[in-house]
């Protein structure tokens, strides 16, 4: 089929990739305009885009999707079908509408659950034990298109959201080319989402405050769910520190107080049991092990971690 590709950041990249090494043809490809990003704040390409510059593709990036002239240069390129992946902005109806075999949409969770912006930050913060890719055809609403193919996989303890979003992505790919495929040939047949919804809205870089009075377990999933971002955060002596990896221990100390600080072990009490803290980033250095944190950081016992910076 003749299609156009929406995508922006590194989850888009393995689906697009499936795409090129099919027989589908891509007329051209849709991200999202080239933003500031790093220390120096250098304007880069998304992930997609340097994919398809690779490729030779021709590459739009319009401010805003709704813009009347971009529309037109999507009506000129008569796509038999339109590719949605972690795109960035909502689709207008004059899109959805516009290919006859529709807007297909890969989304990272089973729906109807998780409808939204962070599908795989929430499942793993809310303890589900397995999620997956869904895709579905676009309809005007937020993710309530009717499904065409899903694939699950389980959620471990150790994984973080951006170690999921790999896996998910490949699982996406996967389940794109046969998507296609069934749609164009009648085999696959969409069919309503079934069940209650739930949703994952968009997180924000406040979201990774740490609510040390919550028990080990869930501030596990919550560091775990935060990683890569935006970051669980927290502060002690004022120093704002991001918090990458942890595991639950057994024991009871006052919510964010340090009760063992050793050479290579730092372990903080929580509402429900005590966390053993891995991985730390101090504020305007890399992410560290705990270890080489404590060789430059004294931290007594009985130090406090705050959800505030003045405490």
């Amino acid at each position: 089929m003749k299609l156009v590709y929406f995508g922006t950041p590194e989850f888009a990249v393995a689906p697009f990739r499936a795409l090129l090494d099919s027989e589908h043809e891509i007329l051209a490809v849709v991200t999202q305009p080239d933003r500031q990003s790093g220390r120096g704040r250098r304007v880069r390409a998304c992930p997609v885009k340097q994919e398809a510059q690779k490729a030779g593709l021709p590459v739009l990036q319009p401010l805003k999707v709704r813009d009347t002239e971009f529309i037109k240069e999507l009506e000129n390129l008569r796509p038999a079908v339109i590719v949605v992946v972690a795109y960035g902005q909502i689709l207008p109806p004059g899109i959805i509408h516009l290919p006859k075999c529709g807007c297909v949409n890969l989304h990272a969770s089973l729906l109807p659950l998780y409808r939204g912006a962070a599908p795989i930050n929430w499942a793993i913060i809310n303890g589900e034990q397995k999620t997956g890719v869904t895709s579905m055809l676009m309809d005007e609403a937020m993710d309530t298109g009717p499904i065409l193919l899903r694939k699950e996989t389980a959620i471990t303890e150790d994984d973080t959201a951006g170690v999921l979003s790999g896996r998910l992505s490949e699982i996406g790919a996967e389940l794109l080319l046969p998507t296609l495929q069934g749609l164009e040939n009648g085999e696959v047949k969409p069919r309503p989402q079934d069940g209650e919804a739930s949703y994952a809205p968009l997180l924000k870089k406040e979201d990774g405050r740490i609510q040390w009075s919550k028990p080990a377990v869930e501030l596990r999933r919550f560091i775990n769910g935060m990683n890569p971002w935006p970051g669980a955060y927290g502060f002690i002596e004022k120093e704002r520190v991001k918090i990458f990896k942890a595991v639950p221990e057994e024991g009871n100390a006052e919510a964010g107080v340090v009760c063992r600080s050793t050479k290579d072990r730092l372990i903080v009490g929580t509402g429900r049991g005590c966390l053993s803290i891995l991985e730390i980033q101090p504020s305007g250095r890399p992410v560290m092990p705990v270890r080489a944190y404590l060789q430059g950081r004294r931290i007594k016992e009985g130090m406090r971690f705050s959800d505030q910076e003045h405490i």
